[in-house]
């Protein structure tokens, strides 16, 4: 049989416009340290560090080299009944960085499938305390919790949900905190924690007892870094402990540095019940996710069993895969030996004076940011979302890759990236503004 190896045709891409792209694709085939490498030989600074899972860079021999050692030595071992060194040595190293007590750690191969986890831990949860009426789930307007079936339930974001009817019932979304009135606000905006009142409303409504879990990201990252304002979370976490209810949050963008605390609980002083990461739990290089939980979610759930029998039935093939466990084993080492949390801590100043000298640009609605993450929002132009669609595209095209949803940019350099590297990405990023 013969192959046309330069066929784009076969292959559908997530989240793309497919027909556009194989017209003019922008195909990268290298990566190293902050930047990309496209088929044409150009050279693309990696401003968003690919989907935010690469906040050591791209090309790190010693992550490549752990998991050829350990493919080599044990290339699978099913996850139901049996385990590997890797699986445990990992679950430790990432217990040892979260906020106590969240240490348990169970794994999964995505983020999606950390929040469809996430789901189905708290269920049950309050089925083995005997509430098992708590089946709604309260999530956010533009909240992005992955592509799974219940993290497409929780989305707030239209076009992740209107194709797709058959989603969970019982979930019931408060406001997102972006307010108009706070634009180009650096940090925490000072006003809004009032918006976490929504929760107390839908106790209210619906029952608080009623409600098993609410889920959001202490940083709304892919619809274009929404911070929390002062006191916001804070209020969450009193409302769900009132009311008995779980308190989720997605860290898949926010963990492993991205606040300049190991995770956005850390940064934002406020400890959920649950949570879950991916992504720079391998720097990207293994497909991972994982989900933490207090110990007295673990412990309620495995000890309400016989001692010979299963606690939870779930999980999957590849949980804690042993390529991904390696992978994830030499990253954590990478974190420690190289203070890379305190690094991005350092960094932060820096980057988000940087981003924010852009605000004099007219082609811009606004700037968000908080730690080593931030977003541009520009002023659409025809259909929400077209400019800022054309926008990454052209961008590309001009040695720079910032990942945009809609009319936001989400800006979020590597952790190795020195003050002379972010100067480069935003004189990049200036330039394509000004002719906009």
């Amino acid at each position: 049989m013969e192959y046309n190896t330069n066929s784009l045709e076969e292959n559908w891409m997530p989240f793309t416009g497919n027909r556009d792209f194989k017209k003019s694709p922008r195909i990268v085939v290298r990566g190293e340290g902050l930047y990309y490498f496209d088929h044409k030989g150009g050279k693309i600074f990696d401003g968003s560090s690919a989907l935010f899972c690469c906040p050591l860079g791209h090309g790190r021999k010693e992550i490549a080299q752990a998991v050829h050692e350990q493919l080599l030595q044990n290339d699978y071992t099913p996850p139901f009944q049996l385990g590997h060194p890797g699986a445990f040595d990992l679950a430790q190293r990432v217990a040892r960085i979260t906020p106590d007590p969240l240490n348990h750690i169970f794994f999964a191969n995505s983020g999606s499938e950390a929040i469809d986890t996430a789901l189905k831990i708290a269920m049950a949860y309050h089925r083995t305390r005997g509430e098992g009426q708590r089946t709604r789930f309260v999530s956010r307007e533009r909240a992005y919790h992955g592509v799974n079936i219940g993290g497409t339930s929780l989305a707030g974001m239209v076009k992740n949900r209107e194709t797709f009817t058959g989603v969970m019932p019982g979930v019931v979304h408060m406001r997102h905190t972006w307010d108009p009135k706070q634009v180009f606000t650096q940090g925490q905006p000072k006003h809004g924690a009032e918006l976490a009142e929504d929760l107390a409303r839908i106790c209210e409504t619906y029952g608080g007892s009623t409600i098993a879990a609410c889920f959001v990201e202490p940083i709304a990252g892919s619809t274009g870094c929404l911070v929390p304002p002062v006191g916001y979370l804070e209020r969450l976490r009193e409302i769900c402990t009132q009311h008995g209810i779980l308190l989720v949050f997605d860290e898949v963008i926010t963990g492993f540095g991205r606040t300049g605390a190991p995770f956005a609980a850390q940064a934002f002083g406020v400890t959920p019940d649950i949570m879950t990461m991916a992504k720079a739990i391998t720097n990207g290089c293994q497909p991972m996710g994982a989900i933490a939980v207090k110990d007295d979610i673990y412990t309620t759930i495995v000890d309400a069993a016989p001692e010979n029998a299963i606690e939870l039935f779930h999980g999957y093939t590849y949980s804690s895969h042993p390529a991904a466990c390696a992978a994830g084993v030499a990253v954590q080492k990478i974190y420690d030996a190289e203070n890379t949390f305190e690094k991005a801590a350092k960094m932060s100043g820096y980057f988000q004076e940087a981003l924010f000298s852009l605000k004099d640009m007219d082609c811009l609605k606004d700037i968000r940011g908080y730690g080593m993450m931030g977003a541009i929002e520009l002023k659409p132009k025809g259909a929400p979302g077209a400019l800022g669609t054309q926008f990454q595209k052209d961008l590309f095209w001009r040695g720079l890759h910032v990942k945009f949803t809609g009319d936001s940019g989400i800006v979020a350099p590597a952790f190795i990236a020195e003050e002379k590297d972010i100067d480069i990405l935003i004189d990049l990023l200036r330039k394509a503004l000004k002719e906009l």
